[in-house]
């Protein structure tokens, strides 16, 4: 899956939207929250609650997931968008994410 792919992907989720909060960088957003950081080689998405959730990610793709800068914590990894995940579980990470911003929004903004 390359990035005009997963962009595709992420925008098709009920009530996602695309938005540049800062100059050159393009999110999927939900409500107000971003479920994924779309790069043109690379994506950011929450792969679990905690970075030890993230980091089982992290093991087993060493060199093409890594902690996303600055958000690693709240379970944030980067991904390669490389060939070395394939694209359907590219597509059910991006399915995860978008599910685990989703139950954090209020209900009244929830699509």
């Amino acid at each position: 899956m390359d990035a005009d792919q997963l962009t595709a992907e992420a925008l098709s989720k009920p009530g996602a939207w695309l938005d540049e909060p800062w100059e050159g960088d393009r999110v999927a957003k939900v409500g107000d929250k971003i479920f994924a950081f779309l790069g043109s080689g690379q994506v950011g998405l929450k792969c679990g609650r905690t970075r030890e959730e993230g980091d089982e990610l992290v093991a087993q793709y060493p060199g093409a997931v890594g902690p996303m800068p600055y958000l690693a914590r709240y379970g944030w990894n980067t991904i390669a968008l490389d060939g070395t995940i394939n694209g359907a579980e590219l597509a059910e990470l991006l399915d995860a994410s978008y599910r685990d911003v989703v139950s954090r929004l209020p209900k009244t903004k929830r699509p």
